[in-house]
């Protein structure tokens, strides 16, 4: 049987990486969020946050609707089914993986 800690190794990369993990989780949390709002919440710059939420666009975990709002560009990004699933089990793996760790005893 695997240690919790080589169970980390099997955790989905895409997801489990600290930024993309923060996006999805403030998206679970709503309906969806513009994009300054997300790059105020995560701290990002405008560069980074758009390449994590391409690579989740990509992945069809979020999707993003540019529009217009009284002449100023809006890029709203909702979480898809799909997306919202995945970070549920992946917080549930954490989860798990935690409890497993502060049981763990090296035989």
């Amino acid at each position: 049987m695997d240690s919790p800690f080589e169970a980390l190794a099997g955790l989905d990369r895409l997801i489990h990486e600290p930024a993309r993990l923060a996006i999805l989780t403030a998206l679970a949390s709503c309906r969806s969020a513009d994009f300054l709002f997300l790059q105020r919440l995560t701290g990002m710059s405008g560069g980074n946050l758009s390449s994590h939420i391409a690579k989740l666009e990509e992945a069809g975990l979020v999707s993003v609707e540019k529009q217009f709002i009284d002449k100023r560009p809006n890029t709203r990004i909702e979480i898809s089914d799909q997306g919202r699933k995945a970070v549920r089990e992946h917080w549930k793996k954490l989860d798990q993986l935690g409890e497993k760790a502060r049981e763990w005893k090296k035989e």
